[in-house]
Parts: structure tokens; C-alpha cells; sequence
């Protein structure tokens, strides 16, 4: 096992680190402490080639002028929140407006937009990076002083364990996720319309045309939202379903797990053989198909484009705040918040 870190540039004279995870077995897992960016994933394919199976950048300057949220920690609450506000034992909070009149994402100033501390880790079979950052009552209209934990550890099984551990010292919101795009083809030889998907859940969220959950969760059954077996990212960008025509031809959609670290999340690309399980503590999992991915730029040379990569978030359920029947993304003053999102990487031969 091994950790390496280097220092890849500096933001307002504080120093930005990349430090890269590597087990006996050859999976490689580089990160920065600017957003605690997952800049690459290294697995092997069937054939032996290893190969990364992220979207990503070269440089820093291109990751603090992406707006696609590439292999960052989204926070302090992942996906949109109508209206930028919400009501907490009565009182009002206003959140920065970062899509037209809704907030995203954690808002203009994210997680994905702060230098984090980071502390390499290395005991046993395991390899890691710990990322510390404190964000401020009242950053981005959010209550409560947070202090706030996320680390990355590899081990010799080929696994990659992202774990979130946060305190506040006032109730506020939090659901924290990572925006990383996959893409098992491999250096992005192909996009991810061939690649499968399996989840273990039978309900997904309806959205409004902003994007954001009616408050309706809707039965998968009949309809190209089903993944309780494997299904082809294609069959929902082809779809004529409403919801897939309104998220602009495929899936950004949450959808509700009914198992937990039970391998509730299977993504497959049969060409490369390459397989991704996911297991979370998480009630729900996002799954965008990179629609919005525009033409524009490029990734390590290849041409950025619609449905290049997919996200998989595993959240608690966007717009919660708001919606007193979805489960509640509240964290009281004093409670320990944490959450585990396991990554196992494998072959499919």
C-alpha cells in the first residue's frame, strides 16, 4: 500500500496537494484538498490494462473553473433546494441563489470550492487521505458553526470507502455526497450509454420542471426507471417518458434504496468487463447521465459531451428540508453525523 503526496499549484497562497492511493493490486486513487476533488480512478479491465474510469482534469486552474462539480464533495446539502429557503423551529433561513431562483449543490461557495486540511493515513492494508474543514455559521445562509470530516481509503480488496463525520453546534441541514462521473470504458474510449445499471429500489422521486422532487415518488415498475434488474443507460435517453424528456434525455433522478451495504448499486460496462458496487448508509442514491455535459472543452483530450459520464449520489433525498415526508437531513446541536459509501471495484470476464 502506499500514499504520495505532491504539491499541484496554490490558491491565495495556500497550497494545493494531490495525494495518491495505491494498493498491492495496482487501483490507484488520486484526490486534491481543493474540494476533495477525486481526480482519478486507475482499474484494470478483463484484458489486464489498467486504465482510469473518472472524468477529470490535468490542472488546478481547469477544476476552479469547472461547473460540473467533477469528483467533488458536495455540501453542506447535495442536489437543488426550491426557492433557496427553508423554515427550522420556526425561523426562515435564506440559502444563495446559484440556480436562478434555487440553490444547488451547497451554493456558490461550496464544499467543492474550499481548501480543505488533509492528513495522510496509512495503517495495515489501508491507504488514505483525511480532509478536515470548519464552515462557519451563516456560510452560504446555512445555520450553525460545522465542523466537518470526509476521508478516502483504499485497501487491498479493491475497495474505496468515502466516510463523512460532521459536528454542529446548532441544528442545520446536511447531506453530503461525491460528484464523481463514471465511466468504465476506460480512459473514456466510449460514452456510458452501454453501460448497465442494478439497484435495489422501487420508487424514484418525480420532478417538477425546475428539476426539484414534487413530493411524489413514483413506482419503477413498468417504466424505464426500473433498474431492479440490469438495465442499459441508453434505454432512458431514448425514452419518451416524461421525466426522462425533462431532464434532457435520460436520468437525474433520485431514487429510494430499499437495501442498504447489500450491493444496492451496480454499474457494469460489458466491454471493458470492468463492475463498480456501490453500498451506502444513505436512503437514496441520484443517478445523473452527464445530459447537461455540453460540448464545450475537453477531458485529458477527449471532447466533453453529453452523457460522457454518469453520477451516482448517494444523498438523502434533495429538497428534504421542505418536504416533511421525505426522511429528515436535520443534524441537532451536539449530534455526530457520519456516512459510509463504499466502492468495490471488479471484473465481469
Amino acid at each position: 500500500m502506499e500514499v504520495k503526496k505532491e504539491q499541484i499549484g496554490e490558491i491565495d497562497r495556500n497550497p494545493v496537494y494531490a495525494f495518491t492511493l495505491k494498493n498491492d493490486h495496482g487501483v490507484e486513487i488520486t484526490c486534491i484538498n481543493y474540494g476533495c476533488i477525486i481526480t482519478k480512478m486507475i482499474t484494470p479491465d478483463k484484458q489486464g490494462n489498467f486504465e482510469n474510469i473518472v472524468l477529470g482534469y490535468d490542472t488546478l486552474e481547469e477544476y476552479m473553473m469547472d461547473s460540473t462539480y467533477l469528483g467533488a464533495v458536495i455540501g453542506r446539502v447535495g442536489g437543488r433546494i426550491k426557492d433557496a429557503q427553508f423554515e427550522l423551529d420556526g425561523e426562515i433561513y435564506t440559502l444563495s441563489k446559484n440556480e436562478k431562483d434555487n440553490h444547488i449543490h451547497g451554493g456558490i461557495k461550496g464544499f467543492n470550492r474550499v481548501i480543505w486540511d488533509a492528513e495522510m493515513l496509512k495503517k495495515g492494508d489501508i491507504a488514505g487521505v483525511q480532509f478536515k474543514y470548519f464552515s462557519p455559521d451563516g456560510e452560504e445562509g446555512y445555520p450553525g458553526n460545522l465542523e466537518v470530516k470526509v476521508s478516502y481509503s483504499l485497501n487491498n480488496e479493491n475497495e474505496f470507502v468515502i466516510r463523512y463525520d460532521a459536528m454542529t453546534d446548532k441544528k442545520t441541514p446536511l447531506s453530503m455526497t461525491n460528484h464523481s462521473y463514471f465511466n468504465l470504458s476506460g480512459n473514456l474510449r466510449r460514452d456510458i450509454l452501454d453501460h448497465t445499471l442494478k439497484l435495489k429500489s422501487e420508487k424514484f422521486l418525480e420532478l417538477d420542471p425546475a428539476l426539484i422532487p414534487t413530493g411524489e415518488m413514483l413506482h419503477v415498475g413498468n417504466t424505464p426507471f426500473d433498474f431492479t434488474h440490469e438495465r442499459s443507460i441508453k434505454s432512458g435517453t431514448v425514452s419518451t417518458h416524461p421525466q426522462n424528456v425533462l431532464v434532457g434525455e435520460g436520468y437525474d433522478h433520485p431514487f429510494c434504496l430499499s437495501n442498504n451495504h447489500n450491493e444496492e448499486i451496480v454499474l457494469k460496462d460489458s466491454e471493458s468487463g470492468r463492475t463498480l458496487i456501490m453500498e451506502t448508509d444513505e436512503v437514496g442514491v441520484i443517478v445523473y447521465s452527464g445530459n447537461s455535459l455540453r460540448n464545450e472543452g475537453n477531458v485529458r483530450g477527449v471532447p466533453m459531451r453529453k452523457h460522457l459520464g454518469i453520477c451516482l449520489e448517494t444523498q438523502g433525498l434533495p429538497n428534504a428540508v421542505n418536504q416533511p415526508a421525505f426522511p429528515s437531513i436535520i443534524i441537532d446541536r451536539g449530534q455526530k453525523y457520519n456516512s459510509v459509501t463504499k466502492y468495490r471495484f471488479g471484473i465481469d470476464r
